[in-house]
């Protein structure tokens, strides 16, 4: 298989206390990786450091862009990175309110990454918005209401289309179906699936929601203390657990 993205002896401190150390992975094409673990395992530091939001203190992540080309990204320039942020890649947000911009219509959200990337023609981008409101099953006839009129699951959804117009080959998800409710949750989590499986997207998923990684995810990565304590097929993980830590996490969801 080839990979995507290629995570050697990553590591992430703050003073003395741990954020993520000695990770390492690899992502495949068209694959999804889970992360779990409880609030302050380390798995939304990881997400964050990969996606060059934080620096990371050592550790090596490559990245294979549209070009084919493997980069570095412990060592681009910001300049390079926001790019790559607006093409190749893409940042789901657990609060879409981060990931939008509330202030303009649910069409300029969709296309300002085209617009930065120097697309001007109004018709065109407007059509695009209109097929991209569409995929995430939002009624086009709300392109020119603003998101702070949309209800939780529609601004996910919008945080979504805003993302993947231009087509970016990973994805980097942050607690996606966090603060919602439960109907609103599944709808999403199908829609997800959907797009992944049709646009053969790859995606690392940060969640502490093993109902999301089992519907999503093809591989777990479990943390505990900013350390990888076990990792393998979804399923087998899920199923079998073999460390301690994920035993209790999933017998915690089971007697929920």
């Amino acid at each position: 298989m080839n990979n995507i993205l290629s995570v050697k002896s990553l590591t992430k401190t703050y003073g003395h206390q741990i954020g993520c150390n000695d990770i390492s992975f690899d992502l495949h094409e068209g694959e999804v990786i889970g992360v779990v673990g409880e609030s302050g395992s380390g798995k939304s530091t990881l997400l964050s450091c990969l996606a060059g939001r934080l620096k990371v203190d050592k550790g090596s992540i490559k990245f294979k862009s549209r070009t084919d080309v493997k980069e570095e990204l412990t060592e681009i320039t910001e300049v390079r990175r926001r790019y790559l942020s607006r093409t190749d890649w893409a940042f789901v947000h657990q609060n879409p309110r981060e990931g939008l911009r509330m202030d303009i219509s649910a069409g300029g959200n969709i296309t300002e990454r085209l617009m930065a990337l120097g697309q001007r023609n109004y018709s065109s981008l407007r059509s695009k918005a209109l097929n991209w409101l569409s995929k995430v099953e939002i009624s086009t006839e709300r392109i020119d209401d603003n998101p702070t009129t949309f209800s939780g699951g529609m601004q996910q959804r919008l945080q979504i289309a805003r993302n993947l117009i231009t087509e970016p080959r990973l994805i980097f998800m942050d607690e996606p179906t966090g603060g919602l409710d439960v109907s609103v949750q599944a709808k999403l989590l199908d829609l997800l699936r959907k797009i992944v499986i049709g646009l053969n997207l790859s995606v690392i998923i940060v969640t502490h929601d093993l109902g999301v990684v089992r519907l999503l995810a093809d591989r777990l990565i479990v943390m505990k203390s900013g350390e990888v304590v076990e990792t393998g097929l979804t399923d087998q993980v899920l199923d079998d657990p073999q460390h301690e830590y994920t035993q209790l996490l999933v017998s915690s969801v089971l007697q929920f």
